[in-house]
């Protein structure tokens, strides 16, 4: 697998990982062995014996120590991507674009918008609250899924925290609930100052030019078709 060969045993190493690759999808995609799902130890995907799932468990303490970015990045899958790296990412995606700018251009929808302003007044947020502050729910507004999943495509929403409900005795259990912000409010003036200092189609070729490093024989359509 050229030079992205490596073996994930324990939260370091999967940090360890994001720092060296820029990009770790957690779920397997077009680009095989481009993922945490294939790199990591199965009992660490899934223990039968203890009824734990130890690498989804370090996804909020992963970007808590790294202040990696983490969201549906990639083929609507969700993505570890690193600081150095989510700024060319979000740049290509944008377009340019901050998320006004795309709105009076046409480029997004009144309901897209509706609920990046919502979650933007209010980040960092809880998807859970979120939908009740926006009254997506059953009797009430729908998308929700589809919205801030392309949000997150475009690069204007990330996901910066996974909270998990505790007991009495403060053990928590259950799946960890997303906890939503922008960009700018995650990474703060640094990644403001960054974000649109190139051309898009230059964050393009970077991010491109990376792949290519990383998976030298696969075919160049699927290392874009990934990016796209």
């Amino acid at each position: 697998m050229g030079a992205f060969d490596f073996t994930i045993r324990t939260k370091q190493d999967l940090v360890d990982a994001i720092g060296t690759y820029g990009f770790l999808p957690f779920f397997a995609c077009s680009i095989p062995g481009f993922s945490l799902e294939e790199h990591v130890t199965r009992d660490l995907w899934y223990s039968h014996d203890s009824d734990e799932w130890k690498a989804w468990e370090w996804k909020g303490p992963v970007i808590r120590e790294t202040g990696c970015a983490y969201g549906k990045f990639f083929e609507n899958k969700a993505v570890f991507i690193s600081r150095e790296w989510f700024a060319d990412f979000a740049n290509y995606r944008r377009d340019g674009y901050d998320f006004d700018a795309r709105y009076d251009d046409g480029l997004a929808s009144r309901r897209d918008k509706e609920l990046f302003e919502l979650m933007d007044a209010n980040a960092p947020i809880l998807s859970r609250d979120l939908k009740r502050l926006g009254n997506y729910c059953k009797d009430g507004r729908k998308g929700f899924d589809t919205i801030i999943t392309r949000l997150q495509a475009q690069g204007y929403v990330l996901i910066s925290d996974f909270v998990y409900a505790s007991d009495k005795y403060g053990r928590t259990y259950g799946w960890g609930i997303a906890e939503y912000s922008t960009p700018e409010k995650f990474f703060g003036p640094g990644f403001r100052k960054t974000v649109y200092q190139r051309p898009p189609e230059e964050s393009y070729e970077r991010l491109l030019a990376h792949l290519r490093s990383l998976f030298p024989e696969t075919e160049e359509k699927v290392l874009r078709k990934i990016l796209k």
